[in-house]
Parts: C-alpha cells; structure tokens; sequence
C-alpha cells in the first residue's frame, strides 16, 4: 500500500537559514555544521521514511542558492516518492524545470476538505474547508490571539523533524489540536489511506 508524506520550507542550500532565529530566540535548525550537512540530513530523513511509490505534496520553497536546476537533477530528483509540488513564494525557476523533477505542479491543492498552499490563506477564503494545510512560517504557526488557530497547521520542516510528515499523523495533529478534516458544513471526503482513495486522487488527472 502506497502512503501520502507532506512537507514544506525544505529550503536545500539556504546558508543564512542556519542562523535564523525563533520567537525563543533559538535557531530552529542549529547544530548544523554547513549548509551541506542540512542537506544530507534532510535527503536522508526523506529516505528513511518515503518509499517509491509513495505521494509526497512538497508545499513550497524547495531550494535556494545557485544552480537550482543543477541541484534539483542530481540530489532532489532521485529522492523516492511520487513528488507534487504546490508553489512556494522561493520556487522562482521557470515552469518547466518543476515540471521535469515533480509529477505535479500548482497554486494549491485541495485533499479531503484540506486545502494546502504555501502561504496560510486568509480565513475569510477558508469558505468550507476544515482547514488550511501551509508552509511559509517555519517555526511559527497561525495564532488567535495566545492560541493556536485550529483551522491552520504549518508543515514546515521545522514542524515535522525536518523530514515529511505521514498524512494520518498530520491529520492526528490537526485533529489534537481542535481542527477539522473534511468539507465543513457541506459534503466532502473522508481521509482514508488506501490504494483506491489514492488513485482516485492523484492518479486521476
């Protein structure tokens, strides 16, 4: 049986991530050596946990630096997995070049009344769905005043151990934190990990 994996913000090359810092004032992905050990450990957390039929939908931002294209045919595109990519604001390379390493390329992407993008959207265009599936605030999240907004969970790197997130545990963590997974007030989808679910929504188009 094939699995769905969500990630975002890998950001391979990015040197100046290393010295960013959290609302704590620590730096989310310190203990790095150089930018090359980042991009070993997260080709190797990508590894450890994706096998090749497997979907992963990337949300965003995959890589920075010089010779993106170069980088993305030697290390990215070997990495296992079905790989769909929902535009980051980084994901600057021509059209094209997404399209020769991802099976998919958009705007958004919508999954059992899950709509997943890169920056949170405003929660006036949630409309039906249970909730906003982004990327973009690496070590942040989408706040009601001292709490957590339900109807958002960031999935960037930095959230998920810096390798992606198996999509029933996302939506464990969704659910834990009082969100909805499903169209609300209206008809829509159940999350169900199984091979015809699968098919139907990704192989479908």
């Amino acid at each position: 049986m094939s699995d769905i994996w969500v990630i975002s913000d890998t950001h391979f090359n990015h040197d100046a991530i290393l010295t960013f810092k959290d609302y704590a004032g620590k730096p989310p992905r310190g203990g790095f050596t150089d930018v090359d050990h980042m991009n070993q450990t997260m080709l190797d957390n990508w590894t450890s946990v994706v096998k090749p039929n497997d979907t992963v939908i990337h949300c965003g931002d995959v890589l920075f630096g010089h010779n993106k294209v170069d980088w993305l045919t030697a290390n990215f595109a070997k990495l296992p997995g079905k790989k769909r990519l929902v535009l980051g604001n980084h994901d600057n390379l021509k059209l094209h070049k997404y399209v020769d390493v991802f099976k998919d390329v958009r705007g958004c992407h919508v999954m059992n009344g899950l709509v997943f993008t890169h920056i949170p959207i405003h929660v006036d265009q949630l409309g039906r769905f249970g909730c906003n599936v982004h990327g973009h605030l690496h070590g942040g999240k989408v706040m009601q005043g001292d709490k957590i907004d339900p109807r958002f969970l960031c999935v960037s790197v930095e959230h998920t151990d810096l390798k992606p997130i198996e999509f029933e545990d996302m939506v464990e963590k969704i659910v834990a934190q009082g969100g909805k997974i499903g169209m609300v007030q209206g008809n829509g989808p159940t999350p169900k990990n199984d091979q015809a679910t699968q098919n139907a929504l990704f192989n479908s188009h």
